[in-house]
């Protein structure tokens, strides 16, 4: 009976151990993504506020009354001088930050522009 005490005893310990054990590295995990989640949030607001004063800065080359703000794929329309009434020229701007690059769908919509692929259409609805 003092023998299976004892082994009894270790399973018990070697249980709570590895409960402890368990919880400490889950609580290091959640920690973790706790901090990845707060950076990448952050990266988010500082991307839109740097789309949004990219305009308003001393170096910028467009007029800001000549953008329209898209914002998915296109960040921004420029219209070249209308505001001034002599339109120059269409631009599609994107804004990017440091390093970053073009994603997926941006590359194939700069692609189509640069193939000349680009339309000007009008839809009418029939009443």
């Amino acid at each position: 009976m003092g023998e299976e005490f004892l082994i009894i005893i270790w399973i018990i310990v070697g249980f709570i151990i590895g409960y402890l054990i368990s919880r400490v590295y889950f609580f290091i995990k959640i920690k973790n993504q706790r901090q990845d989640a707060v950076t990448r949030s952050r990266n988010v607001v500082l991307w839109n506020v740097n789309e949004k004063i990219a305009p308003l800065l001393p170096d910028f080359p467009y007029h800001y009354k000549d953008l329209v703000f898209l914002w998915k794929w296109v960040d921004y329309i420029v219209f070249d001088w209308l505001s001034r009434w002599n339109l120059k020229k269409i631009v599609f701007l994107e804004i990017k930050t440091n390093s970053s690059t073009l994603n997926k769908n941006e590359s194939m919509i700069k692609q189509c522009i640069e193939n000349k692929k680009v339309e000007y259409n009008i839809y009418r609805k029939i009443v």
